[in-house]
């Protein structure tokens, strides 16, 4: 277990209104940006002033959850917005695998929101409280330049292998869905710059949540939990399909979707995954009884949005504990789906399909799945997808879904 606080304690933090700077993007530093942006809204960050590596195990969450309570218990906190992301807030990504290391928590020196109309700005040690965002600080980001791709931990072949294991297992009564994740490698010509990612991501995909912690970087179309106050809200995704080559192939393809038996049997285990998991932590619960159609960029997807009031005052981090993997990341029943994951996949997720978000010291915050990301070091990344494999799946099938996911990360990288 590592834990590190960069600043002496207590930490002091204010939040003041600012005017509205504009794309939040665009004010980001070139170092370490830490991001969580849905529509233009949300909150950038860059510099430390507290992190902690999660150690691995069963109780993580709780971890995470006790030392926030810990660090910014005895915080001197100066909040002139007082609203959810206002005051100490920290960004956060934990692995798929709870046994994996990896997971963090960083609080960041520096935090600017915009939502709703409000703009903020929260500094931690820091007198000048302009300092932190003067447009004369930031240097623009650099393009990757030329891409090169190759395989991760399988092939195409070998992972389509992977699939048609899958469907017989699945066939065989051993589980009734998993979900098969693969990798791919992007090496860049030039250091891949966080935020060329970031600005790109969130003008193309602006429905989904664009985020980046330590250099783990996507865009999210599934939100986990929203937290505020004693209310929750989660948008479940299963079941998807890519984007036609006309708007006439395009509403055909939506069509078979909401239509598909095995599409829909899917999205009904994720969210009855979903209720399961949050019906014991609420007062009261609304899970739709049909799905909506989710229309992105690159893909559909079968959406539901469910909604409920907290009975016992659980922080954000309580809530994805309970949620942590949903169906939709994992399969159904879970613990097999797990095991099949562990036989088949042949890598360590890492960060894809585990929660990333951001959590203040209220106990509020906004936490989605990580997919259509990818973790970037230097110049290189390591992109992931992966596709929910039911009984009837089709191998080639599955891996033209998992090529269209990828498009995401894929459009990122190329200037």
């Amino acid at each position: 277990m590592q834990v590190s606080v960069a600043l002496i304690r207590p930490l002091v933090v204010r939040t003041v209104p600012v005017g509205d700077p504009g794309d939040l993007v665009s004010c980001l530093p070139d170092t370490a940006p830490y991001a969580w942006i849905r529509h233009g809204e949300g909150l950038v960050g860059w510099g430390e002033a507290a992190r902690a590596t999660v150690p691995p195990g069963p109780d993580r969450f709780r971890w995470a959850r006790d030392w926030m309570s810990a660090l910014f218990a005895d915080a001197r906190i100066d909040d002139d917005v007082e609203v959810p992301g206002s005051g100490p807030v920290a960004f956060g990504s934990f692995t798929f695998e709870a046994d994996a290391p990896g997971s963090r928590l960083v609080v960041p020196r520096v935090v600017l929101a915009r939502r709703g109309g409000r703009a903020w700005l929260t500094t931690i040690g820091e007198d000048d409280h302009d300092a932190g965002h003067r447009p004369g600080l930031r240097t623009p980001p650099t393009p990757p330049g030329r891409i090169r791709y190759g395989d991760g931990s399988l092939t195409a072949l070998e992972w389509q292998h992977a699939v048609a294991q899958a469907v017989r297992q699945i066939n065989d009564g051993r589980l009734d869905k998993v979900v098969l994740a693969r990798d791919l490698t992007a090496v860049a010509e030039n250091d891949i710059d966080v935020r060329f990612l970031l600005s790109r991501l969130s003008t193309r995909y602006p429905e989904c949540y664009t985020f980046s912690v330590d250099g783990f970087t996507g865009a999210t179309p599934e939100l986990l939990v929203r937290h505020r106050g004693n209310a929750i809200e989660s948008l479940v995704l299963a079941g998807t399909t890519p984007r036609g080559a006309d708007e006439a192939d395009d509403l055909a393809r939506g069509a078979a979707l909401f239509a598909s038996s095995k599409d829909r049997y899917e999205h009904v285990c994720a969210v009855s995954s979903v209720r399961e998991a949050l019906a014991p932590l609420c007062s009261a619960l609304d899970v739709p009884d049909e799905p909506e159609l989710l229309v992105l960029p690159n893909v559909q997807h079968l959406a539901s949005r469910v909604t409920g009031r907290l009975s016992d005052g659980a922080s954000v981090l309580d809530v994805v504990a309970a949620m942590h993997p949903t169906a939709a990341v994992g399969g159904t029943p879970t613990g097999t789906a797990l095991e099949v994951i562990r036989e088949l996949e042949g890598m360590d997720r890492a960060g894809y399909a585990g929660p990333v978000g951001w959590i203040d010291a209220r106990g509020d915050g906004e936490w989605g799945i990580a997919l259509r990301c990818g973790q970037i070091t230097g110049n290189r990344a390591r992109l992931f997808a992966g596709c929910g494999i039911m009984g009837d799946s089709d191998p080639v099938a599955e891996l033209a879904e998992a090529q269209a996911k990828f498009r995401v990360m894929r459009y990122a990288l190329e200037s």
